[in-house]
């Protein structure tokens, strides 16, 4: 548990009552997926972040002064509603942009539709057009998984130079999240040229199992950017692939720079 005497910088130079405050708000943040109420008591969440109680509840007192956290009459609490503002305006204009490829290509498909962005070395999701089935893969916006395993991931890292590859994946390194992830620099590359062959990435179930996602980078984003459709395997069928593909490569090239 984490007292008041560590309110200095952290090891890599973090605020640590900074790092604190958003460690609640993500524990808040997953509260709101589920949990029935969407919120989390006090105690729950000084537990879940390491925090003692006083320092928890210090620092929830000025998130909620500040808009960002709102206390239920169960005393628990819960995401609040100045956090809207700053999620909207933290949107890239590209996710904007993107909405009415997203729709076109959920309905052609009729799987989930996906943007993404390579931010620093991670994969950030930053728009979505979801499924119309009622069993649907469910990435939500805000996610981040490492590029690696992942189809938009696996898109972008074929646009870039092999050295910069190189460099990314030896910070992150190559995680198995399941018996199909790449898990060797030279499998990854040998993909990465088949991507770039081909025009399009697939993740058979590389991230997830049982899940299939295929994508297309957009041309001349900065900062690397992709388009993906992914659905459970057993729908993802051939057809569905062919079809997606030429959805993704329209929805690329709308809103690429055919120069880049």
């Amino acid at each position: 548990m984490i007292d008041d005497a560590q309110s200095g910088a952290g090891p890599t130079g973090q605020v640590q009552s900074v790092a604190r405050a958003f460690g609640l708000l993500e524990e808040l943040a997953a509260a709101a997926v589920t949990a029935p109420d969407g919120a989390m008591q006090l105690a729950e969440l000084a537990a879940r972040t390491g925090l003692a109680v006083p320092t928890a509840h210090r620092l929830l007192r000025t998130l909620q002064s500040l808009g960002h956290v709102r206390q239920l009459e169960s005393r628990a609490y819960a995401l609040g509603p100045g956090l809207i503002g700053l999620g909207e305006r933290a949107t890239p204009r590209l996710a904007e942009r993107a909405r009415a490829a997203l729709v076109r290509m959920e309905a052609a498909a009729q799987e989930t539709a996906n943007l993404a962005i390579l931010d620093g070395d991670d994969v950030a999701y930053i728009a979505q057009v979801p499924s119309r089935h009622r069993m649907r893969m469910f990435t939500e916006v805000g996610r981040r998984v490492l590029p690696h395993a992942s189809g938009v991931g696996k898109a972008m890292l074929a646009t870039l130079p092999e050295a910069r590859v190189r460099e990314i994946v030896a910070r992150t390194g190559l995680p198995g999240y399941t018996p199909t992830t790449l898990t060797t620099v030279d499998a990854l590359l040998a993909d990465l040229r088949e991507i770039q062959h081909r025009g399009f990435s697939i993740d058979d179930g590389e991230q997830e199992v049982g899940v299939r996602c295929i994508a297309v980078a957009i041309p001349g984003a900065h900062p690397p950017a992709a388009l993906s459709i992914s659905g459970p395997a057993t729908r993802m069928t051939d057809a569905i692939v062919r079809t997606a593909v030429d959805e993704l490569i329209r929805g690329a090239r709308s809103l690429g720079d055919p120069a880049g």
